[in-house]
């Protein structure tokens, strides 16, 4: 395997970088971002690398580099130092809409093959909080598998993972004890060298103590949980990406304190695929499985064949999609209001032609 493919080299990317024809640029990925730089590793070494003014051109569409990224680079000589030119297209990407009130896209990490998604079951267990992070996994294009962790701190595992396995719908699901390092063996087929995998989940719910042991030595901060409520303030403060020793690459997000969805439509209709097969039998084809008569979904809850805490947690994630699109619309048109203006007050003051 050579060095390219150890860190997640594949066809796609080869061959998106031959299409630049920029035979001065290197590959390389991006290993940790920062505001206006980040750092790359490639055949040369670690580097330390800027953007190139293309880069910095948000609103024309171009993207600036994040965490796991494949990039085309021009090294500096001996300096440690490069310039990103250019950013290949992403495999897979993590994404969510940006904390606050900004109508904007945050791309967290890149290329990841497999999200490890972290849910605690010392009280943080929620079924309805791993149908939303299972949303945003499968919309971001990489495979989920949910590890239920802290197994010493329950006294009901097998209810917990029953009530998991009720709206995971197949994806793979493992009970573990990461602070112990018990049932970690099982997640071998996906760490295999080249491979790219991220931790997600809540604050607390021990993704750092996992990070450690998959790493192998201490490198991330771990905090305990409060005891009054089971929960924990986020210790990993930058998105990494590290190298473990069985050869594949470990993405550590930080604890995400406001988690917003982002244009995640066909990750809600996969987290939810229950649901379209009840509702081919539906009346209308736009039925909203709200008050429209026929509804055939209603009809399932009503059988007890569907959950209706499920249909409860698809109509809240949908709604909650419309109404951000319906923010995005609105933000695009205040903002192309707001491009008009400068050039109607140049008009305005623009002199007349007479006669």
């Amino acid at each position: 395997m050579s060095w390219l493919e150890a860190l997640g080299w594949g066809d796609d990317f080869a061959r998106a970088f031959a299409a630049l024809d920029e035979p001065e640029l290197v590959p390389a990925r991006v290993l940790v971002g920062h505001a206006g730089l980040c750092h790359v590793v490639c055949e040369q070494g670690d580097l330390l690398a800027d953007f190139a003014g293309r880069l910095r051109i948000k609103d024309q569409g171009i993207l600036l580099p994040v965490v796991g990224d494949w990039v085309a680079i021009s090294p500096r000589g001996g300096e440690g130092r490069a310039t990103v030119h250019h950013v290949l297209p992403r495999r897979s990407r993590f994404s969510r809409k940006v904390a606050g009130e900004h109508i904007e896209e945050q791309v967290v990490a890149a290329n990841i093959d497999t999200v490890f998604l972290v849910s605690g079951l010392d009280g943080d267990h929620n079924p309805r909080r791993l149908e939303r992070f299972l949303t945003l996994v499968r919309e971001s294009g990489a495979e989920p598998v949910v590890l239920l962790n802290k197994a010493d701190l329950c006294d009901v595992v097998p209810l917990r993972r029953a009530e998991a396995e009720a709206v995971l719908l197949g994806v793979p699901l493992f009970v573990i004890e990461a602070k112990r390092g018990l049932g970690l063996e099982v997640l071998e087929p996906w760490l295999q060298p080249g491979r790219t995998v991220a931790l997600l989940g809540s604050s607390g719910v021990g993704k750092s103590t996992l990070a450690n042991r998959l790493l192998g030595v201490e490198r991330q901060k771990t905090r305990d949980v409060r005891e009054s409520d089971d929960r924990g303030r986020h210790t990993t403060s930058a998105r990494e990406l590290l190298r473990l020793p069985s050869g594949a690459m470990l993405i550590d997000t930080p604890g995400m304190r406001e988690l917003q969805l982002w244009d995640a439509d066909s990750g809600l209709t996969e987290t939810f695929s229950e649901l379209d097969a009840f509702a081919a039998g539906c009346r209308f084809r736009d039925c909203s499985h709200e008050a429209e008569p026929g509804c055939a979904v209603r009809a399932a809850v009503e059988s007890g064949a569907l959950p209706a805490a499920r249909l409860a947690s698809w109509a809240r994630l949908r709604k909650e999609l419309q109404s951000l699109a319906d923010r995005q619309d609105a933000y695009s048109r205040r903002q192309a209001e707001r491009r008009w203006i400068p050039i109607h007050k140049s008009l305005r003051k623009a002199p007349k032609k007479r006669g």
